[in-house]
């Protein structure tokens, strides 16, 4: 199975470890590529173990009729090995109740104890 993420790779050499724990997103622009294919596997527990714990929902539930089937990145400012904070700016297809739409979000990555997490949701340009 080819990864949501859109790399090309198989879902076993991509996010599939970050999902098992295996493995940390080295920058920002791939935890963002994570996260979504977290929403496409429906994996809940990695965006909760993903989420900044000042901004973290206490739970999250995930809607199985809803499929991603696209994502695009747009843009990205710093968020790279070296750096503490970081911004990606994408655009996600999803289906839902017969209709397709898109989630258009620029977001906010900081570094907590080390990791890469998802912070906020920032308005896009």
């Amino acid at each position: 199975m080819l990864c949501p993420c859109g790399s090309g790779l198989s879902y076993a050499s991509c996010c599939g470890p970050l999902h098992a724990g295996a493995d940390r997103a080295e920058t920002a622009e791939r935890l963002m590529r994570s996260r979504y294919s977290a929403f496409a596997v429906g994996d809940a527990d990695y965006l909760l173990r993903t989420w900044h714990s000042r901004t973290r929902p206490e739970s999250l539930d995930l809607d199985p009729a809803q499929r991603w089937v696209r994502l695009e990145i747009l843009d990205t400012v710093k968020g790279g090995a070296a750096d503490q904070t970081g911004v990606v700016e994408f655009r996600a297809v999803f289906r839902h109740a017969g209709r397709t739409d898109e989630l258009h979000e620029r977001s906010r990555f900081v570094r907590e104890d080390g990791s890469w997490v998802y912070a906020s949701s920032l308005q896009p340009r």
